[in-house]
């Protein structure tokens, strides 16, 4: 048996013992999806200075660039399909395997995949809100059919450009989910770490939690990761794991 395929079904035998199992997923993910990542070999930060279109700072000085920059890969989600990771995660969740997903993307593909108990540490673009007015609320779908058009969505009350409620640089993460993400990650005892190089905190610091308190954890990325010394199964090719663990679920 090809060690991979072997490694694989023992993968799927913890999946399916596991007592409480939560999957931690990263940008990696959605790369199968033709979303570019950020540090990966194609990038964002390759051609685009990433961490300045997600400065709050920044942003409150000029929008556009923010609005501008993302409009090809956060303002398009709806021709983006759910890969295989998306789809198996739900399969998963939906067999009563897998109990909760903490995410740090912001594609919304895991809801598209059809994923319930989506946590978005980072945020989401789901609502844009006016940093000024309370209250002012407007849906993801409203927003980008504004910034499809080449302009910014702005508040209907004094006329500010509205900020997506995703996690800038210089902003605290959501508290409730953050509170969520704590929880779930210290009661796994066993999580999938999926497509993430684990080096932004605190979002990072989620299997830590998950290893202290005994459980385990399985690493799947193409690039090193500070954890990867301390995972119970490591692999390399997202696609391909999932691809294996989807013919497991489907022969079970």
């Amino acid at each position: 048996m090809d060690i991979k395929i072997k490694n694989v079904k023992e993968l799927f035998s913890l999946v399916k013992e596991a007592g409480y199992l939560v999957a931690f997923t990263g940008a990696g993910v959605s790369t199968l999806s033709g979303i570019r990542d950020f540090r990966g070999r194609d990038g964002l930060n390759n051609d685009m200075d990433a961490e300045k279109i997600f400065d709050i700072n920044y942003f409150e000085t000029d929008p556009s660039f923010y609005y501008n920059r993302t409009r090809s890969f956060i303002y398009n989600l709806d021709e983006k399909e759910a890969s295989i990771v998306h789809t198996v995660l739900a399969r998963l969740e939906q067999r009563g395997f897998l109990k909760a997903l903490i995410t740090q993307n912001i594609d919304l593909l895991h809801q598209k995949g059809g994923s319930k108990n989506v946590i978005e540490i980072h945020g989401s673009p789901e609502t844009h809100y006016c940093l000024r007015c309370a209250g002012i609320r407007v849906s993801y779908k409203d927003a980008a059919a504004v910034v499809l058009r080449g302009e910014m969505p702005k508040c209907p009350e004094c006329g500010r450009v509205l900020k997506p409620a995703i996690t800038f640089y210089g902003e605290s993460l959501p508290a409730q989910a953050l509170r969520r993400a704590v929880i779930e990650s210290q009661q796994a005892d066993l999580m999938l770490v999926l497509g993430t190089s684990l080096t932004v905190y605190p979002a990072a610091s989620m299997p830590e939690y998950t290893l202290r308190n005994g459980g385990k954890i399985v690493i799947i990325n193409n690039m090193p990761t500070p954890l990867d010394d301390r995972s119970y199964l490591h692999f390399d090719d997202l696609g391909s794991v999932f691809e294996e663990l989807n013919s497991c679920l489907l022969n079970e």
